[in-house]
């Protein structure tokens, strides 16, 4: 049985649950994740008799080729309501994404006469936490691009290039190694720069001294990266980075060594927060522990202070504890890494080595 049969099936046995006839995907990543499509227009309608594929003319033979588990319906958008009435026909009760259908798409669905609408909070996300083999693949596909280009960091980033320059050289070598693009802007962060989380590069030029945190992805086939590493640009970093680097590396080898499968989010996210919080860095530490990668960048389960969710086996999920200090900068170390029963396995492989020795660009001579 193919893993998209797979899925219907599941989809099929969740029906009674929901309490609906079928279940209506008009997410893309749903979309994709259920039957294959990757077409950027599309409504899936599952019922426990039929799989539907409802696209227009743009993606007809598209849809035929990545979705032969699903009957195509040829969807006419001139006609309106109509479309939607054929495309619906033989259901009473449909569940309906409510994370993701908009107010007027809602408000249009509403119009058609003889359906009850069910608002799910989740339908097939849940699913999607525990990644198949074939998953579990392509997401240490595109890791591997990200470990290649944060490998050449030591040798890319120098006093005098801009956090926008490193960035860019940065994304050249992801996309010459395989990657169709990034998995979200790369984070360039330097100096002060670095206390804070979500960054943008800018024009600041690079300086001796400074501490630099960089945070990429890259995506391939769909499937997404995401690895961070924290850096001292200098041949010597004083106490006051090594105390900071050292604490966010303690606490995140905590987390790695200590979590697995059935523990919940926030008993994996104290892991490594209650080490930092000990040290007197509450406060600087203010975003979750981790969150789900796979066919977008942020996705469930969620690692976090009030996060309850059990995490299944096979899940994927980066670890990246971080402390931000305003007018200093900051540190975070992320690794991605899949759940098992008794610990992770990890994704992320790039060397944990701050220090980039200042040489010249030229000869590679050290700087007096």
């Amino acid at each position: 049985m193919s893993i998209t049969q797979q899925r219907i099936d599941y989809i099929r046995t969740q029906l009674e649950t929901w309490q609906v006839d079928a279940l209506l995907l008009g997410n893309p990543t749903n979309r994709r994740w259920v039957s294959g499509f990757t077409g950027s227009f599309g409504w899936i309608l599952i019922s426990a008799e039929a799989a539907i594929l409802g696209t227009d003319f743009r993606y007809w033979e598209q849809a035929l080729r990545e979705a032969p588990n699903f009957t195509l319906f040829r969807w006419q958008r001139s006609q309106g309501e109509a479309t939607w009435r054929d495309f619906l026909a033989g259901v009473s009760v449909v569940g309906i994404e409510a994370q993701h259908v908009t107010l007027a798409e809602f408000a249009a669905l509403r119009q058609i006469e003889g359906k009850t609408w069910i608002e799910l909070d989740k339908t097939v996300e849940t699913a999607r936490e525990v990644k198949s083999a074939e998953e579990i693949a392509q997401i240490q596909a595109a890791a591997a691009i990200t470990d290649l280009a944060m490998a050449e960091v030591p040798r890319l980033a120098r006093p005098g290039i801009t956090e926008k320059q490193l960035a860019w050289k940065l994304e050249k070598i992801m996309r010459q190694n395989g990657a169709d693009s990034l998995a979200f802007e790369t984070i360039v962060a330097s100096g002060p720069n670095g206390a804070r989380p979500h960054h943008r590069p800018t024009d600041r030029e690079l300086q001796i001294g400074d501490n630099i945190t960089i945070d990429m992805g890259a995506k391939r086939d769909g499937y997404y990266s995401d690895m961070t590493r924290s850096f001292f640009l200098g041949d010597e970093p004083d106490a006051h980075f090594w105390d900071v680097y050292n604490l966010v590396l303690e606490a995140q080898q905590n987390a790695l060594t200590n979590m697995r499968a059935d523990m919940k989010g926030n008993e994996v996210d104290a892991l490594a927060r209650d080490i930092i919080e000990a040290a007197g860095f509450a406060d600087e530490f203010g975003h979750g522990l981790g969150h789900g990668v796979g066919l977008e960048i942020h996705e469930w389960p969620r690692l976090g202070k009030t996060e309850t969710n059990t995490l299944p086996v096979n899940a994927i999920v980066t670890v990246e504890p971080g402390i931000y200090l305003p007018g200093w900068g900051g540190v975070r170390i992320e690794d991605l890494v899949v759940v098992t029963e008794s610990g992770v396995d990890y994704l992320s492989r790039c060397p944990k080595e701050p220090i980039i020795p200042i040489r010249h660009a030229a000869t590679g001579t050290r700087v007096l």
